[in-house]
């Protein structure tokens, strides 16, 4: 790997870096309704970019599709509300050990499902399956405040994970996006990636070639869930509360696997453009629709969501790095 390889992860992470500087130019031309909201929309777009970077790990670069990773965002969501409300561990401590049981979560589905040779449509099915129990086991359990939820009180100090300026937490966010960003560079460059797309094409193959697929395919969902805990415990911070129905939610698992769909699944970019494609029209619709009509019309965004999706699969397959790529020829990803 040549320090070249990261440089458009760097152009990328320094034009994202200028967007609050734009807020206020935003706000001022009508196309934002407040700074603060617009901040607040540009952190949640970052948290939803770490999930589906997480899961195009697994589901681009592998195959390997997924229905179910809010049992990973959950599961980090949930032990950095936990580690600090029942343990009193500091959120930034509690940050990695959100990050590593995401991980073991990740581990203990793909082995299970794995070993049990389970792909395509049954392996989507099963991962939604498990998000679905850890929903039920959450919103049951004393130690996740059963059906209240877990609400983390405001102490707003940097050594308590929570920032008195807004721009601060999506810096923060940022510099975790450009990790990612850089660890899943490294991921299409490693023979590792190599495997991991070999499996992806054909893991019959890929295994008569001498492949060990089930340890490549294990290795891909414990990244993937990881990545994707790191989304959970980042919302948590961000909104210092979470519930079952936020944490475990469908939502989570169809914006984690809309985005690459979307901004090209399997391309290092394709995850974030995706997600800001989705949240930026579903924002303009809103604003839209209240302007036309004088009152906001709930729903609408994901009416959006339904057009882009039908739109995508239909003309553009490859989403919108695909497109790029048609306009740009020799453009990277």
């Amino acid at each position: 790997m040549r320090l070249r390889d990261f440089r458009s992860i760097a152009l990328v992470v320094a034009l994202l870096a200028a967007l609050p500087l734009a807020v206020p130019l935003l706000v001022g031309t009508g196309l934002a309704v407040g700074a603060n909201l617009l901040v607040n929309l540009l952190v949640f777009a970052l948290i939803i970019t770490l999930a589906a970077q997480g899961w195009n790990i697994a589901g681009g670069y592998g195959g390997q599709f997924s229905f179910g990773h809010a049992a990973f965002f959950g599961t980090g969501a949930y032990a950095q509300a936990i580690l600090q409300t029942r343990f009193g561990v500091n959120p930034w401590a509690a940050l990695p050990l959100a990050v590593a049981a995401g991980g073991l979560a990740g581990a203990a589905i793909g082995y299970l499902a794995f070993r049990a040779r389970l792909r395509g449509s049954y392996f989507a099915l099963v991962t939604l399956a498990f998000a679905e129990v850890f929903r039920i086991l959450a919103n049951a359990a004393p130690i996740t405040g059963g059906a209240a939820g877990i609400l983390v009180p405001l102490d707003v100090r940097i050594g308590n994970f929570q920032f008195a300026a807004r721009e601060a937490f999506f810096y923060l966010a940022l510099a975790l996006v450009g990790l990612v960003l850089v660890i899943n560079r490294a991921v299409e460059l490693s023979r590792f990636g190599a495997y991991l797309v070999a499996v992806r094409e054909n893991e019959d193959a890929a295994r008569a070639l001498g492949v060990d697929t089930l340890r490549v395919k294990l290795k891909a969902i414990t990244l993937s869930a990881a990545i994707t805990a790191v989304a959970g415990a980042l919302y948590t911070q961000k909104f210092l509360y979470i519930d079952a129905n936020i944490a475990y939610g469908s939502w989570i698992s169809v914006e984690a696997l809309l985005a690459p769909i979307i901004g090209g699944i399997g391309t290092l970019f394709g995850p974030l453009f995706g997600t800001l494609t989705l949240l930026g029209l579903g924002e303009l619709a809103k604003i839209g629709i209240h302007a036309l009509f004088g009152a906001a019309v709930p729903g609408v965004d994901l009416v959006v969501y339904g057009v882009l999706l039908i739109l995508a699969i239909a003309f553009a397959p490859q989403g919108v790095m695909g497109l790029a790529s048609r306009l740009v020829p020799r453009g990277g990803r």
